[in-house]
């Protein structure tokens, strides 16, 4: 079996039954103290102040010219916010935190990722897996989380949907990591890798940390302009991004590009030999051929829209790919 036909298995495993992604270098932070809410609040996109014990939002870390920093999921608890920061980057949002902290907060942040490990199940019949392993979560809404135990540790399973590829983030102690993986592959889940998932991503048009979601573009243009609340106080950042939402200021927006070959990522595209916009992923789908997500200045990212990448002509599509 050739390797195209292994991933285009793996990528069938997401979209018709329950795929597993090992996602070893996730990382997870606790914020602790009296002022955990009000601090993160203050300083990220979304309403931190108004998520409730069981609720979990994805927010944005901004810079003074509203630039994406750091995109994250937050985690409500009674003893504290959960954080569940993108794959390598649990220092460095953990550094910047800690930088952030006054004399006068009651804010503590702690690394706990050497005693947690993440995993995230995805597709169709993902609720079956976890009924069959243990972890039945029929109950659960989008963005809800809830505990279950598995080898005497505490899982805690996380819903989400309009954040990455939809399905259930599993925050497991890693006493409990071999016991869950056999027992979720028991079920039915099929392990799959990096190109598989980001296959599935692409299609689905999410924006992801290290191509949509980086400092060269801010929320509102790499499609998160959902994880920005606009009835919230300040925030780094928030008087940009607001003041683009009120006046149409926003110049450049995600998009799906069909090619005849695959693209590279972070190669112009052009009209008349004048840079519009950047690749900011790529994959040959199985099902698709290849695609691309491309960030992209208007009036140039209406869908059915030519450019040109290098000697190729592409088509700006609308998201996602697949429904």
């Amino acid at each position: 079996m050739t390797e195209t036909m292994i991933e285009s298995k793996r990528v069938t495993h997401l979209i018709e039954g329950s795929a597993l992604l090992d996602q070893p270098s996730a990382g997870l932070l606790i914020l602790t103290g009296a002022d955990r809410a009000d601090f993160l609040h203050r300083m990220t996109t979304n309403e931190i102040n108004r998520l409730q014990v069981g609720r979990a939002t994805v927010t944005v870390l901004t810079s003074s010219t509203a630039r994406i920093l750091q995109t994250f999921t937050v985690l409500c608890r009674e003893d504290g916010l959960w954080l569940l920061p993108a794959p390598d980057q649990a220092a460095n949002l953990a550094r910047h935190l800690q930088g952030q902290i006054f004399f006068m907060d009651q804010v503590k942040v702690q690394n706990a990722g050497a005693d947690y490990h993440r995993l995230r199940l995805m597709g169709p019949t993902t609720a079956q897996v976890l009924a069959a392993a243990g972890l039945a979560v029929d109950e659960l809404a989008a963005e809800q989380w809830d505990e279950r135990v598995v080898a005497g540790e505490t899982i805690v399973v996380l819903k989400q949907e309009r954040y990455a590829v939809p399905g259930f983030e599993l925050i497991v102690p890693v006493a409990a990591l071999p016991t869950l993986q056999t027992q979720l592959q028991t079920a039915g889940a099929v392990a799959m890798d990096e190109t598989a998932y980001a296959e599935q991503r692409i299609a689905l048009g999410r924006p992801a940390p290290g191509h949509e979601l980086t400092d060269a573009y801010n929320p509102l243009e790499a499609g998160l302009g959902w994880a920005c609340a606009d009835d919230k106080g300040c925030y780094t950042g928030q008087e940009i991004i607001a003041r683009q939402i009120t006046y149409d200021k926003i110049t450049k927006s995600l998009v799906g590009l069909h090619s005849d070959e695959l693209l590279a990522v972070g190669q112009d595209l052009t009209v008349d030999g004048r840079a519009v916009g950047t690749v900011t992923s790529s994959v040959v789908s199985a099902a698709l051929g290849p695609i691309a997500l491309a960030i992209v200045k208007r009036p140039h990212n209406e869908p059915g829209t030519q450019l040109q990448a290098g000697s190729h002509n592409v088509q700006v599509v609308a998201l996602p790919f697949v429904a």
